[in-house]
């Protein structure tokens, strides 16, 4: 995997001044932030990207500095740490949230003591963590709804709707896309393996669109239907394709966390099912009798009158 641009680069100077202790399968990194009015001491973020397949990222923060970040997220902190749940106006979050069930809230962790302090942010299921230096991708990035993690500095997420036609897919996945801005550093889950793409200008990639996980403003995004879109509204899988002409860089992801969730729910369900085929005469004489009571009640109604 190439990870040029996203995984962070530093100078050895910082390395031997802030390097925490390390285990093996841990990614130790250094964002710099490139803020001319600032010290190379305070541009830099320290944090640690721990385990395999649901990976935790510890994030090192200086006295009064703060990560955004999902709620339920958090998984451990230092003392010094205090966490609030607000609402941030400046994310732009609102109705279409609600409309789809999304929080429309974030949690705020700040380090209120005068030393360093530190935070883990843990994936809610199996998932890498991916960080994103804002700043590399001139300041903005789409990527998929419930993509994002935390943030850092300046960081601004909003939820943006494709206005045309062809790009809308029949699910809020398809239509309702994260827009990450700013010149901070961001977190961004992907399921399975994680594969970088560099788009030459003109060059033009097929990708499932359940696949994309981010990809640069640069890119531009057309959908393509396999098949009749009545497919599409039943959910068949891999009905619908993107296709992504560069130039721009795009993060495909090998394992959807719908696409995951949709197995077990087959697994666990469908077992029940052949175990138990009463379960249909059940549901037939249920409704069978919600009809009788039905009936019965507008019957009596009229003799009554």
């Amino acid at each position: 995997m190439n990870f040029n641009g996203v995984l962070s680069y530093a100078s050895t100077i910082f390395v031997s001044r802030v390097l925490p202790a390390t285990t093996e399968g841990t990614t130790l990194s250094f964002l710099p932030l490139g803020k001319l009015n600032q010290s190379p001491q305070d541009a830099i973020i320290p944090f640690q990207i721990l385990g395999g397949e649901a990976q935790v990222v510890q994030i090192m923060l200086k006295s009064q500095e703060k990560i955004i970040a999902k709620p339920g997220s958090m998984c451990f902190m230092s003392g010094s740490v205090e966490m609030e749940n607000a609402y941030l106006p400046e994310n732009e979050v609102g109705i279409w949230q609600w409309l789809f069930g999304k929080t429309i809230t974030s949690i705020v962790l700040r380090n209120s003591g005068p030393s360093d302090g530190f935070v883990g942010i843990a994936a809610p299921y199996f998932a890498r963590i991916l960080p994103i230096d804002l700043a590399m991708f001139n300041g903005e990035i789409l990527c998929q709804p419930d993509a994002f993690l935390c943030s850092v500095n300046d960081v601004k997420v909003s939820n943006i709707v494709d206005q045309r036609g062809r790009n809308v897919v029949a699910s809020a996945e398809g239509f309702l896309r994260q827009k990450l801005s700013g010149q901070g550093l961001a977190f961004i889950l992907a399921g399975g393996s994680v594969v970088q793409k560099n788009l030459e200008i003109g060059e033009v990639l097929a990708v499932d669109v359940s696949s994309i996980v981010a990809v640069t403003s640069t890119v531009n995004i057309q959908i393509k239907y396999n098949g009749p879109i009545r497919r599409t509204m039943f959910g068949g899988d891999n009905a619908v394709t993107a296709l992504l002409t560069g130039p721009g860089i795009v993060f495909i992801q090998s394992l959807p966390f719908h696409r995951l969730s949709q197995r077990i729910a087959r697994a666990v369900t469908s077992p029940n099912m052949r175990e138990n085929p009463k379960f249909f005469i059940q549901i037939a004489v249920f409704f069978f009798l919600a009809y009788v009571v039905i009936v019965s009640s507008l019957i009596l109604t009229d003799i009554q009158e």
